[in-house]
This record gives structure tokens, sequence and C-alpha cells, in this order.
């Protein structure tokens, strides 16, 4: 049967107030945090590491193959070629004059230098003669102290407009060789186009011409790295700068620089290195470690002549994400599913997380902020705070389930079935238990003579009692029939002390009744006394009843004994009987014999005793010799036993009852009851 809306909404509003407002208030500011950490991550310190490492695997396994690209040639400066300059820093600039001059009678398609001119040298004369005489585009490297102040200095930059105006032309302009690397040091994505600097390298070659595409103008994105499809074939053709300053050698390479974009910088092992996602992931490009800034200024061409420009996806895409990713987290906290259900549940969950950004990379678009690691620790923190909550949902339901357990059980035994809520499962099974009824004597007479509110006030106080010795002796409550006590020992849980227990409640509770009647209030018709029966025998024990509404009780002729019996203490004048089957198994010595009785209703006799543990041995001893001459058939002993007691009985109204019920049977006849 489903619940109904009405239900649900109850059960939830149920649940918010048990859970308290501080403990919403903190789950509420966890799934807070979960969703701003599910959409942001990569700008949280620590997970930005971890996000940057997932993205790099993701750049290295869907970077594209190229075999060599006839766009764009790399002119570098070698450590060959210091050596056979002899200048190291700044690089020999004769060298370059000699190689612009070649390029340019080769036909380049433009030209971008990757070297800044930030100190006056004795060969600027024949740089700027080589410059001022170029035909083809030439785009000289800047950079400023404002955005990279690691690279140069004021003063330096004051050098480098000053070089930059003296050769600027139609064709000679600025460039920004500008690069910007995550925290970790890797060049990931292109450098924002600040304000005041010239354009990019990439933007300035392509500038105004047919390669040129607006979408880069102010592309943030991935560098798109390219993978060589053989090692002896690389991504771009890189020459030697002394090749091509020799007019003698030169010709020899005029393929690898007519109709191109020709890049010229540095190449050397202690400088202008940058770290890529390649080799980050130890997959290094060719077998290089690390990979020269002019080599990510022309990948970064290259992809600008592809046209790869890859699109992020859209924002409420990945506010949507972070939502389902949170959600989740609070539904696995949520739904109560087998262990082994929800480990495979969760495994599924974080796979998918770590799964979709890569599916994402491999369709196109741009996963370079696209969270990964951020979507699980979302869930995490989601499911933490749900779970923290709903066990504590759980345990206020709990306490308050064994509370209400705790009415009707002892709470050694409701922690057990709180433990093991099926042994409450809607069935019956056949146990062997001890069953105890108990009644209070005159009490229907009482309600007569006595206004509702005390009848209620004295039941209540009397249940009270004797309902708590039940319970501190470990019994099970069954049921409140009037002023009548139901219980048992037994079930749902058995101990091998039972039946001791058992017989010490039934005397406990005729004491307490004793009490009972001592506080009754004044004006307050004399009440009797408690009486108890106990029985041990079979019994049909568990839930019976409907899935709505269930009683856990015991059914059948061991019951019904107990009730009998209980009912024959008036009759008997006795305060507790218990059958031969339950004191037996009781371990105790407390019994005196009260013969054998045919119970209401009963064909069967049944042998009682009467629990009388402050009576002294030798009054004890002589019922039960009594008994035993009766059922032995010895009636001349019977009558020598009942003539000697005398006045030791005068106020044992049970004994003297005994004692006429012997005279009037022979040889271990019951007392049959009416």
């Amino acid at each position: 049967m489903k619940n109904s809306p009405g239900e649900i909404s109850k059960t939830a509003r149920r649940s918010l107030k048990q859970l308290g407002w501080q403990r919403i208030t903190v789950a509420v500011l966890l799934l807070g945090l979960a969703l701003h950490i599910a959409f942001s991550s990569w700008r949280l310190p620590l997970l930005h590491d971890a996000e940057a490492a997932f993205y790099d695997i993701r750049a290295v396994n869907f970077a594209p193959r190229s075999d060599t690209d006839k766009r764009v040639t790399l002119v570098v400066y070698t450590a060959d070629t210091n050596r056979a300059t002899g200048q190291i820093s700044p690089v020999d600039r004769t060298i370059l004059a000699k190689a612009l001059t070649q390029i340019d009678q080769l036909g380049a398609k433009g030209i971008g230098i990757d070297v800044l001119f930030d100190s006056p040298q004795d060969d600027d004369v024949e740089l700027r003669a080589a410059l001022k005489a170029m035909r083809t585009p030439v785009h000289l490297a800047f950079a400023d102290n404002r955005t990279n102040p690691e690279a140069i200095t004021y003063e330096q930059e004051q050098d480098l407009r000053a070089f930059m105006d003296s050769v600027k032309t139609d064709v000679v302009k600025p460039t920004s060789i500008l690069l910007e690397t995550d925290a970790d040091g890797v060049a990931r994505y292109w450098p924002k186009q600040y304000a005041g600097l010239p354009p990019l390298l990439s933007l300035a070659l392509t500038k105004d011409g047919p390669d040129a595409d607006a979408r880069f103008a102010r592309y943030t994105g991935p560098i798109r790295y390219r993978v060589p499809t053989a090692i002896d074939r690389p991504v771009f053709d890189k020459i030697p700068i002394d090749l091509l300053a020799d007019p003698e050698t030169a010709p020899l390479v005029a393929e690898a620089i007519k109709g191109r974009y020709i890049l010229i910088g540095g190449d050397f092992s202690d400088f202008d290195q940058f770290d890529t996602p390649f080799t980050r992931t130890g997959n290094p490009v060719t077998g290089e470690t690390r990979m020269i800034g002019v080599e990510v200024h022309a990948s970064m061409l290259a992809q600008l002549l592809d046209k790869a420009w890859k699109a992020p996806p859209a924002l409420w895409i990945k506010v949507l994400a972070a939502i389902v990713a949170v959600g989740l987290g609070v539904i696995t906290a949520l739904v109560q599913a087998r262990t082994w259900v929800q480990a495979l549940a969760v495994i599924a969950q974080f796979a998918l997380f770590l799964i979709v950004p890569f599916l994402v990379e491999r369709a196109g678009y741009d996963t370079l902020n696209l969270p990964a690691t951020g979507w699980i620790v979302g869930w995490l923190i989601a499911f933490t705070a749900v779970s923290s909550s709903v066990r504590a949902v759980n345990a206020a339901q709990r306490e308050f389930a064994q509370g209400a357990l705790g009415k009707y059980l002892p709470r050694s035994v409701a922690n057990e079935i709180m433990r093991n809520p099926e042994r409450l499962l809607l069935h019956g099974e056949k146990r062997e238990i001890f069953c105890l009824f108990s009644d209070l004597e005159g009490f229907t007479k009482l309600t007569h003579a006595v206004e509702p509110e005390m009848i209620a006030r004295l039941l209540n106080d009397y249940l009270d009692r004797l309902s708590a010795v039940v319970l501190e002796y470990g019994g099970t409550l069954d049921k409140f029939v009037g002023d009548a006590v139901v219980a048992f020992w037994g079930a749902p849980i058995a101990y091998p002390d039972d039946g001791e227990r058992a017989v010490k409640a039934a005397y406990a509770m005729y004491l307490a009744g004793e009490e009972f009647r001592k506080a009754a209030p004044a004006g307050v018709p004399k009440i009797g006394r408690t009486r108890v029966g106990v029985h041990y025998g079979d019994a049909v024990v568990g839930n019976f009843g409907g899935e709505g509404r269930i009683q856990y009780t015991a059914l059948g002729d061991a019951m019904n004994t107990a009730a009998r019996l209980e009912g024959a203490n008036k009759p008997l004048d006795t305060k507790v009987l218990v059958s031969r089957e339950a004191a037996e198994r009781s371990g105790l010595d407390w019994f005196r014999p009260m013969g054998a009785v045919t119970l209401r209703g009963r064909n069967t006799p049944v042998e009682i005793f009467e629990p009388v543990p402050d009576m002294p041995e030798d009054e004890r001893q002589l019922a039960k010799d009594l008994v035993s001459a009766h059922s032995a058939g010895e009636v001349d002993r019977v009558q020598t036993l009942t003539a000697t007691i005398g006045e030791s009985v005068i106020n044992d109204d049970a004994m003297i009852n005994l004692i006429e019920r012997l005279r009037n049977t022979h040889k271990g006849e019951s007392y049959v009851l009416g």
C-alpha cells in the first residue's frame, strides 16, 4: 500500500521536527557548500590541482594526431648557435638580421619573433636595417612590466619600446608573446587579451588575412596540443637559425619557408620552457619533457588556422550538472537499500562523474573548467550532510521506538528487537513460555463506589506499578484487561532463567499490590489484594492482527491455564499459584504444595504450589508431608498431621483451606473448582 501525499508530507514534517533547526541549518549550509564546490571546483585550492590532473589526462587521450604541419615552421636559436656566435643572452642579433633577409627572399607568409629586444646591443644597427627592408609582415615580441613582471623590468620595457619605435614600419609591428600558466606551471589555456597590449602572436600573424578567425579575439579556452604521427615526423619543422642565416645553405630549406608562417625563438634547455598536459601526464611529445615557448605559440597558431575553437558547455548545463551531482548524493543518502546495492550505486555514480567529462571532451567541447572531482566532492558532502541528518532522525525514531517497546518489553529484549526487527514480523510460532495472569480483587465493585477520575488515577497507578515489576524481571507485557495484567517469559527472546524471573515477578506483583493498597487515598473503599497465576506450557506467540494494526501476544492452552490459576486463588485462599510445570523449571525452593485441583473448564488435574519465600522451612515441610500422605492414600496420617497443627495455622487461610480439601478427598484426588 502506497503512502498518500498527505502521509508523506506529515512524515517529512515529523522528521524535520525530530531533526531540529540546528541540524537543519547545518545540513542546508553543507548542501550549499556542496553546490558551490560542484560548480566552482576549478577555482578552489587543492581541488584545482585534482581537476587539472584529470583534464590533462583527457587532453592527452583525445589529442589529435598530426603529420608535419606545412603551414608553420619554427626557426630557432640553439646551444650550437650560441657557441658559434659567442653570445648567449641576449642572443646574437646579426645572425637574426641575416636570417630575416633570407626568409623574406624565400617568400614567407608572415614572421613572428619570440625574442625580446629589451636591451641595446652593438649589432642593433644591422638588425634595424634588415627590419626596415622587410617586405614580409614581421611581428616583434612585446611584453610589459604590468602583465609580465617576471620576464621584463620597467627599465627593460622602456628600452624595448624605444627599439620598437625605431624599427616600426607598415609591415613591422609589435605583438604580445604573453603565455599564462595555471598555478602548477602548466600552459593549458590561451592567455587573456589585456588592454594596452598588442594582439597575441597568433592573432597578429593572421589579422586582416584569410586565416583570421574573430572567435579567437577573446578566446581563453584550452590550447590544442597535437601528437606527431611518428617520432621522425614532428608536428612542426624546426630549423636552426644558422642554417637560414647563411645564403649558401638557406635555399636547402626553401620548401619549409615559402608560404608558411615562420616563428623565431630560442630552443634552450634552461630558458623559456613550459610544462604541458603531455609532460604532466608522463607523455612527453617526441621524447621532450617540456615545450619551448615558441612551439606553444605555434600550437596556438595551428589551432587558429584549423578553426579549432572549442566552445565550453553552457552555464546552465554546468549549474544543472552541479545540482544533479549534489542531488544524487542526497538521494543516495535517503534511499534505504542493502549495503552491496548502495555500494554499487555509489561506484556507478562516481564512474559517471569521471566519464562524463571524457565524453564531453571527445565531443569536441572545452572541458578545461568542467568539474569532475568537484562533482564527486560535492556528492560526498551532500551525502554526508543528509546521511548524518537521516541518522539523527533514525536515532530519534529509534529512541522513541525503543521507549515504546520498553513499555512492553524489558530493555534487553527491546534492544535485541531494534537490532533484529525481523523478530517482530507478522507471524506466529509455537513456543514454550511462562505465562502470568494477575487480577485485583474487588476492583469492579470499586468502580461503582468511586468517581471516574479517581478510578482512572488509581488504575493508572496500579498498572504502572505492576508493569514496572514485569519489565524489571525481564517479562513481556502482553496486555491489560481492565485491572488484569497479562505477561509472559520466553518470547520474543528466551533466556535460561525465564522461570526464575517469572515466579519472582509473580510474587513481586503481589507485594506491589499490597503497597498499592496501603497507598490508596483517604476516602477510597478498601481495595482487595492482587492475585497471580503462573503456568509453563506451549503457546502460539507472535504478531497478530493486520499490517495496519498488530498486537504481539500469546495464544493457547498455557495462557488459559495461567488465567484459571489466577482465578483459583480466590476459592483456595491463596495469593500466588504456580503450576508444577512452572515451579520445577524455576529453580527456586520457595514453594509449598497446595495439592491438586481440577480447574474450571479443564479435565486434567493440575498440581499447584504457592511461593512463600519468607516461610520457615518446617512450616513448608508440613504442607509437603500433608500432600504426600494424601497422595499415598494414608488417611490416618493425614488426620494425625492435621490434628498436630493446632494454632500454628490459625492465621494461614491457605493452609486451612488445604487441610479442609484434603479431608474431603481421597488418595490424591484433585479438588474440583466450580
